[in-house]
């Protein structure tokens, strides 16, 4: 598999990923008030970062343990 591929898999899985975790588990650490401000959008964005990088994290680790098994 070419490393243009791999790249691809690993973007669409760990974007997969991270919608599936921010909307499963950020209701459960944010806490919405009736007026939202500033420290809460930060909270917010911080919060879809972390999952984002953490799912980018395992994709990588997935797509290449996959591509360095499949191709032995």
């Amino acid at each position: 598999m070419s490393e243009e591929m791999q790249k691809r898999l690993i973007t669409m899985s760990s974007t997969a990923l991270a919608g599936f975790l921010a909307s499963r588990l950020a209701e459960r650490f944010i806490q919405v008030p009736e007026e939202r401000g500033v420290k809460d959008d930060v909270k917010e964005a911080l919060l879809k970062a972390s999952f984002s990088l953490v799912s980018t994290v395992i994709a990588s680790v997935i797509i290449r343990q996959f591509v360095s098994r499949r191709w032995r």
